[in-house]
């Protein structure tokens, strides 16, 4: 499986966040100095105070060596995430003096004699702690303090060598004010980890992470969405789709509406997922919750991600046409998510997929509507790409997907602004047309990877019972235009002998 990670025989050491230690396959190589680097905000103090807290327990001594936040900043940190420091020890390394010029100083020797006496208290809390993991924040101080770029190199591998002796794992935190085609710290570091902080025109920033470089481990290679908020970084490793197959039933299950089942070629087969496609209104969104309804009589448990609508007109105007969501919600067997797509990352959306399939036992999952997920996002590059390991992902799972997908127009001619049709296995075409003075709704199915499906054209309607879907409209010339011609006497669903016109 090309990116993805292998397993390793050297014990590795927790990073401290559970999606690193994912994309790392397993975590950090131990006794080794790594690089966080990433612009101010991106998160990297928050990051080493929790590769810290994870060594505390784990009963290894911690040591956070600051030159640029004081110590009751580290603990303002802190106490907004509701952790504690004094758990590790915490040594401010340079003191008002310290950053005056006329102080230069070598923060450590090639020949280790000649010393400052803040770099000696380092050495002498190193020696009396013997701390397993060590963070150094930030290099930019140590930068400036070298003056030119020979002693900062030689002052990182005189730091390297020597936290080396002493068996410590270090995480050096820079702040990327250096030259940006400067990387010669990388060629330092066993490992590199770069984090960015992106700001579009609209909605929250979208923060990732991609792992740079890391020595003698294979690591899932690319950026990696993470949010930063109460409780401390959270990260969402790409989602890889052939790494995820299970083995399951692909027997068809019925819809739930038998004129639908029957457009499908008996309904709708675990593994695959389905594109609803139409205009504004037609009944796209409660077809989708009747399949889900009919799921849920089955015993199987669904989530309904939702992002046009409120989750309470959703559920009033179901229960309005006989789907009462609310006994399956209290359940347990349904869940419905609101999102927001403004402040979402496609990473965040992709695990909390998995967090439903995995952990909840989802064997239904749907998404409504796919115009909102892609276009509240245009910052996102390669977003179809990404929805594409998704629905891979979810069939490999053997889930039954369901999306939306609604179009500009109402008669006649009808666009798509997006077109996902090839990521589906099935695609259900909706089209309103006219006859004797009322719009009616025709539905059909006009793929289908899975099954041999009907080719003709139904009726379709809402009622008080829920979805319906009539005989083949064989009468009808034109449908799929808007402006059909009647050309037999096939009732139509609801009407009554009377009301058909034969004469046409």
């Amino acid at each position: 499986m090309p990116n993805s990670p292998a397993a390793h025989p050297t014990a590795r050491l927790s990073s401290g966040i559970e999606g690193i230690d994912d994309i790392l396959g397993g975590g950090l190589t131990p006794r080794r100095m790594y690089l966080v680097e990433g612009a101010p905000g991106t998160g990297k103090t928050t990051l080493a105070l929790q590769f810290l807290l994870k060594g505390v327990q784990e009963n290894q001594v911690g040591l956070y060596i600051t030159l640029s936040e004081t110590r009751d900043e580290l603990i303002s940190v802190a106490d907004s995430h509701g952790w504690d420091l004094s758990r590790f020890t915490i040594l401010e390394l340079l003191s008002d003096e310290g950053l005056d010029p006329q102080y230069e100083q070598s923060v450590l020797h090639p020949a280790e004699v000649e010393l400052g006496e803040t770099v000696r208290n380092v050495i002498q809390q190193v020696a009396e702690l013997k701390p397993a993991r060590i963070v150094l924040d930030s290099l930019s101080e140590l930068r400036l303090l070298s003056q030119n770029q020979l002693r900062y190199r030689r002052q990182i591998l005189a730091l390297k060598r020597y936290f080396a002796t002493r068996e410590c794992t270090v995480l050096l935190l820079d702040d990327n004010t250096a030259d940006p085609g400067d990387i010669q710290l990388h060629s330092i570091a066993h490992g590199v980890i770069t984090l960015d902080n992106l700001v579009h025109d609209y909605g929250g920033n979208r923060r990732r992470l991609r792992i740079a470089k890391m020595r003698g481990i294979k690591f899932r290679e690319g950026y990696h969405d993470f949010t930063l908020d109460t409780g401390g970084i959270d990260v969402y490793p790409r989602l890889v789709a052939a790494e995820h197959h299970q083995e399951f039933s692909a027997d068809i299950l019925s819809t739930g509406t038998p004129g639908l089942d029957a457009l499908l070629g008996g309904g709708l087969i675990p593994g695959t997922n389905a594109l609803l496609i139409g205009p504004s209104g037609v009944g796209k969104t409660t077809t989708v919750v009747s399949c889900l309804v009919a799921a849920l009589k089955r015993g199987q448990r669904c989530v309904y991600y939702v992002f046009d609508e409120t989750l309470s007109t959703l559920t009033i105007r179901c229960a309005t046409l006989g789907m009462d969501l609310a006994p399956h919600i209290e359940s347990g067997l349904l869940t419905l998510r609101q999102i927001d797509p403004a402040e979402i990352s496609p990473g965040e959306f992709a695990s909390d997929v998995r967090e439903s399939v995995e952990q909840k036992g989802v064997q239904y999952v749907a998404i409504d509507s796919l115009n909102a997920y892609l276009q509240a996002m245009p910052g996102e590059r390669y977003l179809l790409l990404q929805m594409h390991e998704l629905l891979g992902y979810l069939n490999q799972q053997g889930v039954i997907t369901m999306l939306v997908l609604g179009q500009h127009g109402i008669i006649g001619e009808i666009q798509n602004n997006i077109d996902i049709s090839y990521l589906s296995d099935i695609v259900v075409l909706f089209r309103y047309f006219e006859h004797q003075g009322e719009v009616l709704t025709a539905v059909t199915a006009v793929k289908s990877r899975a099954s041999a499906h009907e080719r003709s054209i139904r009726q379709f309607r809402l009622s008080h019972r829920g979805v319906e879907v009539g005989e083949a409209l064989r009468d009808f010339e034109g449908i799929l235009s808007g402006l059909p011609a009647y050309r037999g006497g096939t009732a139509l669903l609801g009407a009554t002998p009377h009301v058909i016109d034969t004469s046409r």
